[in-house]
Protein backbone atom coordinates (compact mmCIF):
# COMPACT_ATOMS: atom_id res chain seq x y z
CA UNK A 1 0.00 0.00 0.00
CA UNK A 2 1.65 3.29 -1.12
CA UNK A 3 2.36 5.73 1.71
CA UNK A 4 1.40 9.38 1.15
CA UNK A 5 2.17 12.70 2.84
CA UNK A 6 -0.43 15.40 2.15
CA UNK A 7 0.71 19.04 2.35
CA UNK A 8 -1.79 21.90 2.14
CA UNK A 9 -2.58 24.86 4.38
CA UNK A 10 -6.33 24.29 3.93
CA UNK A 11 -7.73 21.59 6.22
CA UNK A 12 -10.64 20.98 3.82
CA UNK A 13 -8.25 20.29 0.92
CA UNK A 14 -6.14 17.90 3.04
CA UNK A 15 -9.31 16.06 4.03
CA UNK A 16 -10.53 15.88 0.40
CA UNK A 17 -7.20 14.48 -0.82
CA UNK A 18 -7.04 12.05 2.13
CA UNK A 19 -10.53 10.67 1.50
CA UNK A 20 -9.89 10.28 -2.23
CA UNK A 21 -6.57 8.50 -1.75
CA UNK A 22 -7.67 6.27 1.13
CA UNK A 23 -10.72 4.98 -0.73
CA UNK A 24 -8.38 4.11 -3.62
CA UNK A 25 -5.95 2.00 -1.61
CA UNK A 26 -3.38 4.53 -0.39
CA UNK A 27 -2.19 4.92 3.19
CA UNK A 28 -1.96 8.54 4.31
CA UNK A 29 0.92 8.51 6.79
CA UNK A 30 0.90 12.22 7.57
CA UNK A 31 -0.34 15.71 6.85
CA UNK A 32 1.40 19.08 6.98
CA UNK A 33 0.01 22.63 6.96
CA UNK A 34 3.04 24.42 5.51
CA UNK A 35 6.36 23.82 3.79
CA UNK A 36 8.47 23.72 6.95
CA UNK A 37 6.26 21.07 8.49
CA UNK A 38 6.31 19.18 5.17
CA UNK A 39 10.11 18.96 5.13
CA UNK A 40 10.23 17.75 8.75
CA UNK A 41 7.47 15.19 8.20
CA UNK A 42 9.06 13.94 4.98
CA UNK A 43 12.35 13.33 6.80
CA UNK A 44 10.53 11.58 9.65
CA UNK A 45 8.00 9.50 7.69
CA UNK A 46 9.78 8.83 4.36
CA UNK A 47 6.51 8.53 2.34
CA UNK A 48 6.40 7.01 -1.14
CA UNK A 49 4.84 10.18 -2.55
CA UNK A 50 3.90 13.71 -1.47
CA UNK A 51 1.02 15.90 -2.62
CA UNK A 52 2.19 19.50 -2.18
CA UNK A 53 0.26 22.75 -2.33
CA UNK A 54 2.27 25.62 -3.82
CA UNK A 55 1.04 28.69 -1.93
CA UNK A 56 1.37 28.23 1.84
CA UNK A 57 2.49 30.32 4.83
CA UNK A 58 5.99 30.04 6.41
CA UNK A 59 7.54 28.14 3.48
CA UNK A 60 6.09 27.78 -0.01
CA UNK A 61 5.52 24.43 -1.64
CA UNK A 62 8.26 25.20 -4.16
CA UNK A 63 10.78 25.91 -1.38
CA UNK A 64 9.68 22.75 0.46
CA UNK A 65 10.07 20.80 -2.79
CA UNK A 66 13.67 22.04 -3.12
CA UNK A 67 14.45 21.16 0.51
CA UNK A 68 12.97 17.68 0.23
CA UNK A 69 14.76 17.01 -3.07
CA UNK A 70 18.05 18.16 -1.48
CA UNK A 71 17.45 15.66 1.34
CA UNK A 72 16.21 12.88 -1.00
CA UNK A 73 16.81 13.37 -4.73
CA UNK A 74 14.49 10.42 -5.44
CA UNK A 75 11.52 11.99 -3.62
CA UNK A 76 8.31 11.85 -5.65
CA UNK A 77 6.25 15.01 -5.28
CA UNK A 78 3.11 16.04 -7.14
CA UNK A 79 2.20 19.71 -6.91
CA UNK A 80 -1.45 20.60 -6.31
CA UNK A 81 -2.17 24.18 -7.36
CA UNK A 82 -5.02 26.55 -8.03
CA UNK A 83 -5.69 27.89 -11.50
CA UNK A 84 -3.60 30.92 -12.36
CA UNK A 85 -0.37 29.63 -10.79
CA UNK A 86 1.18 28.45 -14.05
CA UNK A 87 4.51 30.20 -13.44
CA UNK A 88 4.84 28.63 -9.99
CA UNK A 89 3.91 25.21 -11.39
CA UNK A 90 6.54 25.59 -14.12
CA UNK A 91 9.14 26.55 -11.49
CA UNK A 92 8.17 23.53 -9.37
CA UNK A 93 8.51 21.14 -12.32
CA UNK A 94 11.92 22.64 -13.15
CA UNK A 95 12.91 21.99 -9.51
CA UNK A 96 11.97 18.33 -9.62
CA UNK A 97 8.21 18.01 -9.16
CA UNK A 98 7.03 14.80 -10.81
CA UNK A 99 3.72 16.29 -12.01
CA UNK A 100 0.97 18.70 -11.04
CA UNK A 101 -2.78 18.70 -10.49
CA UNK A 102 -5.03 21.76 -10.67
CA UNK A 103 -7.45 22.55 -7.83
CA UNK A 104 -10.28 21.88 -7.53
CA UNK A 105 -9.05 18.43 -8.50
CA UNK A 106 -10.85 15.63 -10.28
CA UNK A 107 -10.68 12.50 -8.06
CA UNK A 108 -9.99 10.14 -10.96
CA UNK A 109 -7.20 12.37 -12.27
CA UNK A 110 -5.60 12.62 -8.81
CA UNK A 111 -5.53 8.82 -8.41
CA UNK A 112 -4.33 8.25 -11.97
CA UNK A 113 -1.54 10.85 -11.62
CA UNK A 114 -0.31 9.48 -8.27
CA UNK A 115 -0.34 5.90 -9.60
CA UNK A 116 1.55 6.96 -12.73
CA UNK A 117 4.28 8.65 -10.67
CA UNK A 118 4.59 5.64 -8.36
CA UNK A 119 4.96 3.26 -11.31
CA UNK A 120 8.06 5.08 -12.63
Amino acid sequence: MPRVLIVDDAAFMRMSIRLTLEKNGFQVVGEAEDGREAVAKYQELRPDIVTMDITMPNMSGTDALRAIKAFDPKARIVMVSAMGQELMVKEAVLNGAANFIVKPFNEELLVKTVNKILSK
